[in-house]
């Protein structure tokens, strides 16, 4: 077997890919409560110890790229002049987000499919949200620590930019991938920009030519629930994970 330093696409060991590739083939095939860490290696061809040394459970699997994005984002948040308007310095690094997902459409709108199906990766992807949030809530108190309310505005702020961007990201995967996500996702920060005030780039227009599904759910399909907990600083995670399930009717 190669050794892992052979890499393909964005600096990935073709071992990984193999394991996520074998994983989404048994996932669709017998669903993911019925598949095991041991039928994804066998059909991968490797070993246990080889899942593992790229993937910490069976969860991470499914959200292969989000920690490589994750760094790629607060890298992109640290290397800054200090100079740039700071709102639309994270809504560029929330653009990062978009580029992972419109990477490969088909695997995540498989993935985005998956999720909903299963509340465990449902409560597990809520988790990594509230990373990137973190992540843009950090550089933005940084940016306006001098300011009245800095904390409470840069929190309030990068909220605001990651519900922009999901909710364009949503729109773009239940079409199945289909139409400019950059047009969608472009729109919906713009809108972010005008709203909290600094120097907004010219407002996107809404794609006029897009699949309806885009800016909205099909006829018949209800849009995706969204479900805030609160916590204290400090809950355990698998806390939260349980409230949210609480929440959502799945005790």
């Amino acid at each position: 077997m190669s050794s892992g330093k052979a890499e393909t696409g964005a600096g990935r060991p073709p071992m990984r890919d193999a394991l996520v590739a074998a994983a989404f083939q048994l996932f669709l095939e017998r669903g993911y409560e019925q598949t095991t860490v041991d039928d994804i290696v066998a059909l991968a061809g490797v070993g246990r110890r080889s899942f593992f040394r790229y993937f910490p459970s069976k969860e991470d699997v499914v959200f292969p790229d989000h920690e490589r994005c994750l760094a790629d984002m607060t890298a992109f948040l640290e290397n800054g002049s200090g100079d740039e308007e700071p709102v639309g310095r994270v809504c560029d690094a929330a653009r990062l987000v978009l580029r992972m997902y419109a990477e490969n459409p088909t695997f995540s709108v498989q993935r985005y499919r998956l999720t909903k199906q299963v509340p465990g990766l449902r409560a597990y992807e809520l988790s990594v949200v509230w990373r990137y949030e973190q992540a843009l809530a950090a550089y933005l108190r940084r940016r306006f620590a001098a300011r009245r309310e800095g904390t409470l505005r840069a929190d309030v702020i990068a909220a605001a930019v990651v519900a922009a961007h999901n909710n364009a990201l949503r729109s773009w995967l239940r079409s199945d991938g289909r139409g400019e996500a950059d047009a969608a996702v472009d729109h919906a920060l713009a809108y972010v920009r005008s709203t909290f005030g600094g120097t907004p780039a010219q407002a996107a227009p809404a794609p006029a030519t897009s699949p309806p599904s885009l800016t909205s759910p099909a006829a018949g399909e209800r849009p995706d629930d969204v479900v805030v907990v609160v916590s204290r600083r400090g809950t355990p995670l698998w806390r939260v994970v349980q409230q949210l399930e609480s929440a959502l009717g799945r005790t």
